[in-house]
C-alpha cells in the first residue's frame, strides 16, 4: 500500500506542477496582452494614427463608444472607413516618434560632450 500511495502523491504533485507551468507560460501572458490591448483601445483619441489588423493605416476621425466602432481616413484622397475597435492592431502617434527622436538627440549630445 505504501508503494501505491507514494506513486499517487507523485502523480498529483507532477500534475499540479504542470498546471502551474501552463499558467505562467500560456495563460498569464495572454491575459496581460489582452489588458494592454484593451487599454490601448480605451485610450484612443481623435487624430491618432493607427494600423488595423488588416494592415490599413489611417487617422482616427470619430469614435463611437456605443457601437464600439470608429471612422478612420486613409490615403491622400482621405477615404473614410468605419471599423470596429477590436480590429485595431496598434497606435502610431507623432508623440511617440518625437519622443524617440528627442531621446536619440540627447544621446548624440552626450556622445559629443565625451569627445
Amino acid at each position: 500500500m505504501d508503494q501505491g500511495t507514494g506513486s499517487m502523491v507523485n502523480l498529483v504533485i507532477t500534475t499540479v506542477i504542470i498546471m502551474v507551468a501552463f499558467y505562467f507560460i500560456l495563460i498569464r501572458p495572454q491575459s496581460k496582452k489582452q489588458k494592454e490591448e484593451e487599454n490601448m483601445r480605451n485610450n484612443l483619441e481623435i487624430g491618432d494614427e493607427i494600423i488595423t489588423i488588416g494592415g490599413i493605416v489611417g487617422r482616427v476621425v470619430s469614435i463611437n463608444d456605443d457601437t464600439e466602432s470608429m471612422v478612420i481616413e486613409t490615403g491622400a484622397d482621405r477615404t473614410k472607413i468605419r471599423i470596429k475597435k477590436w480590429a485595431l492592431s496598434s497606435v502610431v502617434t507623432e508623440k511617440k516618434a518625437n519622443d524617440k527622436k528627442d531621446t536619440k538627440d540627447k544621446k548624440d549630445k552626450k556622445e559629443d560632450k565625451k569627445k
